[in-house]
């Protein structure tokens, strides 16, 4: 082991209570404060199936928000309690892929005249260029004002109406009226644009800017629903308003692009919401994208559907962005990406985006003395919650983070440059009161997990000053901390200190360290850590060691991880997956054939309406299913849809097992099932107990007497 022996080090003896600093706690008030109440739909009563927790890159419940939900099958429903007065609700669901339909509202049991209109149109993104990237995206968000006024107790019930429908989560929020016309406002109705969004009002908005920025005055976007079908520029010394984010609508994949400003730029109390349906770099698919000068801001907006909420390059000095919602991006949520210099960044609300949430990244120069403070982070499907990549005197503070998926961290402090001119981390990095809830990831690049909070040296050392404290972690899956070099060279994390954190429930260690470095933790308590206190094994081997010093005050971790030729597998700390998973659902699928577009995805989707086929007149057929990982598959469920129309049929087949996805071996011979659709047209294979553990499910069809082809419209496997 690369431990240097040094006075103080974790499992040698503290310093003695009189050198102790003072303690320091946790901040407990962490996240923004927000207008509305989040309610989990697997606490709620269902007539459909609560799944989850799983941790596996690229399954639902891994991009769940508590790594559970709710799957509807059409005519099944979930019934939330309100908390407190509501008269409009937002639900993070998933349909499968190819898919929409509708959630119908029932109110205290009565069925309301309007319905949430639910697509996969927004989900399944690919990003094959991003190493390690694998299908992702899986949610989307849906709001809906409900047209009359709900109390604390009141029940609002969703029903899958046609398709499946897998629900996440509930917003429920009291939504105020439509604010009236500032006075003085220049409305763009008056200029020409189109309220009922049938018109391109483009023209009408950049008449209404261009009027309006002589004399710094306002802009004004009265209820109804705007198309601007072309990016806005000039954009300069002037307010922009909405009658309120829920009444007045932009739809506009592209708002405003523009490579300067003279700034005085104010963005307010408005939707923008886009048709981005992919992740295409070069395109500007964002709301903001550029710069909107130096003493602007940005507040009470709702954007949705675009690539990136903010791109934002050039001169934004003291730039504000405060209480806003981030809704389903491609790619980042907010990206201060060079020239950021004493901006805000605060109290905002982001959930399922497909890279940082928030971040800054110091390319062609450095972002200095800008915050992120107070904000609510939830489900970045592909990246980090928030991540600094280089800059001055960066304060990150007070923010909640929870969900992040694969190639993500919580919080990232990292030497990471992407490309050139970069500007690696000076001065000093604070990272203050900060929570983070089911943090951290397996990196599939890695093929190691990434913590919950992760200082990385990955392409220069880390020579700044790094101060973390009063940090909590909760429910972390892997590490707590992680200190490494993530570009493999082995570059130093120095001048980094831990002091006044709380870990409660971590699966491995709470210090993962993988590099040369130094780091001191004083005040750092834990509970629940799954395999060992710490894991410190420097790479590349023999790079050197890393210096691990207790401050004092530390309890719960004191543990060495002794083998450095393996990673711990996650322990107590690490939640349990459900043992009664559909371990093949979501995972990719193949097959020796199809029949036109009945592909084997249609067998893995969790829908028994949809099925694959095999190509016709062509026995023996397969179909592979890749679960992810080594499993003790034990029993194998076959179903064909179950409406009327598909009659009884016998299938010949074998159900056969392979650990690398090359060399498969029988598990269970070949014979005759019956699939009849008085018994649910469903059959139960049972794998035997002695079977190995296999990651590539397989089911080969010699015959069918109902049709010359296989046919399943699920493929499951379960543990037991």
């Amino acid at each position: 082991m690369a431990v240097a022996l040094v006075a103080g080090l974790i499992g040698i003896a503290a310093p003695a209570a009189a050198q102790d600093p003072e303690p320091r706690t946790a901040v407990a008030a962490a996240g923004a404060s927000l207008p509305f109440t989040s309610v989990e739909a697997e606490s709620a009563p269902t007539t459909g199936q609560k799944f989850g927790p799983d941790y596996t890159q690229g399954t639902l419940a891994s991009e769940a928000s508590g790594r559970q939900a709710v799957r509807l099958a059409a005519g099944q429903s979930v019934e939330f309690t309100l908390e407190s007065a509501a008269n409009a609700v937002n639900v993070a669901y998933s349909v499968p892929d190819g898919q929409s339909g509708q959630l119908a509202v029932y109110v205290n049991g009565t069925k309301l005249d309007r319905s949430l209109a639910v697509t996969a149109k927004y989900s399944y993104i690919d990003t094959p260029w991003i190493p390690g990237a694998k299908t992702h995206h899986l949610f989307d968000n849906a709001r809906l004002l409900l047209g009359r006024d709900l109390q604390a107790g009141d029940k609002v019930r969703l029903e899958a109406a046609s398709t499946q429908v897998t629900v996440d989560v509930a917003d429920f929020e009291q939504v105020a009226g439509p604010a009236s016309t500032p006075a003085g406002a220049i409305s763009v109705v008056d200029k020409g644009a189109d309220p009922t969004g049938q018109q391109d009002s483009a023209q009408a908005f950049r008449e209404a800017i261009n009027q309006a920025k002589g004399s710094g005055g306002t802009v004004w976007i009265p209820p109804g629903e705007f198309k601007v079908g072309s990016e806005l520029g000039g954009v300069e010394n002037v307010t922009v308003r909405g009658a309120g984010h829920w009444h007045s609508v932009v739809r506009s994949s592209r708002f405003i692009n523009q490579s300067n400003s003279a700034g005085k730029v104010h963005l307010t109390d408005f939707a923008v919401i886009g048709e981005v349906t992919e992740r295409v770099d070069g395109n500007p698919d964002n709301f903001v994208n550029g710069s909107l000068g130096p003493g602007s801001s940005v507040s009470g907006m709702w954007l949705q559907h675009v690539k990136v909420g903010m791109w934002l390059t050039g001169n934004n000095d003291n730039l504000v962005v405060e209480d806003n919602r981030f809704l389903d991006m491609t790619a980042d949520g907010l990206n201060l990406n060079g020239n950021a210099r004493g901006v805000q960044v605060r109290n905002n609300f982001l959930r399922n985006q497909g890279d940082d949430s928030l971040a800054m990244w110091s390319l062609y120069a450095a972002n200095e003395g800008s915050t992120f403070a107070h904000n609510t982070i939830t489900q970045p499907n592909l990246a980090n919650g928030i991540a600094i990549y280089g800059g001055r005197d960066i304060t990150v503070k007070d923010n909640l983070v929870s969900d992040t998926n694969a190639l993500g961290s919580g919080i990232a402090v990292s030497n990471q440059k992407f490309l050139d001119p970069f500007s690696p981390l000076a001065g000093t990095i604070t990272v203050s009161g900060n929570t983070l809830v089911r943090t951290g990831a397996m990196n599939p690049n890695w093929n190691h997990p990434m913590g919950a909070l992760r200082v990385d040296a990955y392409d220069s050392a880390i020579e700044a000053t790094v101060n973390i404290t009063g940090t909590t972690i909760k429910d972390s899956p892997y590490s707590a901390y992680e200190f490494v070099s993530g570009g493999g060279t082995g570059k130093a994390v120095g001048n980094v200190t831990v002091d006044g954190s709380t870990v409660d429930k971590v699966g491995t260690v709470v210090v993962q360290a993988e590099t040369p470095g130094a780091v001191r933790m004083s005040n750092v308590t834990a509970t629940g850590v799954g395999a060992a206190g710490v894991y410190n094994c420097p790479y590349p081997s023999g790079s050197g060691t890393f210096v691990l010093t207790d401050g004092g005050g530390n309890s719960g971790w004191d543990s060495v991880w002794e083998d450095c030729s393996t990673w711990p597998a996650p322990g107590g700390g690490n939640p349990d997956p459900d043992p009664d998973r559909n371990l093949a659902e979501g995972r990719p699928a193949v097959a020796t054939g199809q029949a036109e577009v009945y592909g084997p995805g249609n067998a893995v989707d969790g829908n028994a309406s949809t099925y694959w086929e095999s190509t016709n007149n062509a026995f023996p057929q397969s179909i592979t299913v890749d679960l992810g990982k080594a499993q003790p598959v034990r029993r194998v469920v076959l179903k064909l849809p179950p409406s009327a129309s598909w009659g009884a049929r016998t299938q010949t087949l074998s159900v056969q097992g392979s650990a690398d996805g090359s060399s498969f071996s029988a598990l269970v011979d070949a014979k005759g099932y019956l699939f009849d659709p008085a018994s649910g047209n469903t059959v139960t294979v049972t794998v035997p107990g002695s079977a190995p553990d296999i990651r590539h499910l397989r089911v080969q069809v010699t015959a069918n007497t109902g049709w010359p082809a296989a046919q399943f419209s699920e493929v499951e496997a379960y543990l037991g």
